[in-house]
């Protein structure tokens, strides 16, 4: 089977530091050969970097995540910028965007953040991995006026109407991350996804969090992707091998200094 690729894990958090080399192996062992890590915000950035560099599959990203926008955003940013900026090798800024789930006060603080973060995308040239919760048009207006640039990545976390995935692929260059929320019983993505051009999609799983079923309820990692991948082959009338071999060539489409 074509390697699987997952394209949003947090394996360096402090949820996997009893079985980090444990879980990265069952990964390789499901047949994941990369495994992409968004960076959170500027506490997290030592233990991503250590797991990266020293891990062989493990590709970092660089980024500020917007739930940790809050009145030191300043001073934290510019720690993540600076570290952007060191000369180390990254493969896409994120995890960026908005999110209105839990918190409105910082809504304006947010935008800035997130719009200096495009910037940093087309500067360096990397892909984009956008966060959105109860934010989509405060999204899609803040990325309006990008839509004609040369700006790529992945919507992460897709779980919107056909309405909305049809208003993110209008980004051209554009991904969605379908992870675990796709095997949940009561969830409408199935239906919304079969409407939707399979050569658009990428996998994720977001882990620790959205394990797919079988294994909701429980920690989250990478080796499960292969949940999501069977439910997309059910979707599409498809082979895994066949979702393996698109969906890692949409990926590699995005992260294109991985080798």
């Amino acid at each position: 089977m074509t390697g699987l690729i997952d394209t949003h894990t947090h394996l360096f958090c402090e949820e996997f530091d009893d079985d980090r080399n444990l879980a990265v192996i069952r990964a390789k062992e499901a047949g994941v050969t990369r495994l992409f890590m968004p960076n959170i915000d500027d506490t997290t950035i030592d233990s991503l970097l250590s797991l990266c560099y020293n891990t062989q599959g493990c590709y970092p990203l660089m980024g500020f995540h917007p739930t940790s926008v809050d009145s030191e955003w300043k001073d934290r940013l510019a720690k993540v910028e600076s570290v952007l900026r060191s000369g180390k090798t990254f493969y896409g800024i994120g995890e960026v965007g908005l999110d209105l789930y839990w918190d409105k006060t910082y809504v304006e603080e947010q935008k800035t953040v997130f719009k200096t973060q495009i910037e940093w995308a087309l500067e360096f040239n990397l892909p984009l991995i956008v966060h959105c919760r109860s934010a989509h048009k405060e999204l899609t207006e803040v990325m309006s006026s990008y839509i004609d640039t040369p700006l790529r990545g992945i919507f992460h976390s897709f779980g919107g109407t056909l309405q909305e995935a049809n208003e993110l692929l209008a980004f051209q260059n554009f991904m969605l991350g379908i992870n675990g929320i796709i095997t949940f019983k009561k969830s409408t993505l199935p239906e919304v996804v079969s409407h939707l051009p399979v050569d658009r999609l990428v996998l994720e799983t977001d882990s620790p969090y959205l394990a797919p079923v079988p294994y909701r309820g429980s920690r989250n990692e990478s080796a499960y992707i292969l949940s999501i991948a069977a439910k997309l082959a059910e979707i599409f009338d498809m082979t895994i091998d066949d979702i393996a071999r698109i969906t890692t060539t949409n990926a590699l489409k995005v992260f294109q200094n991985a080798d």
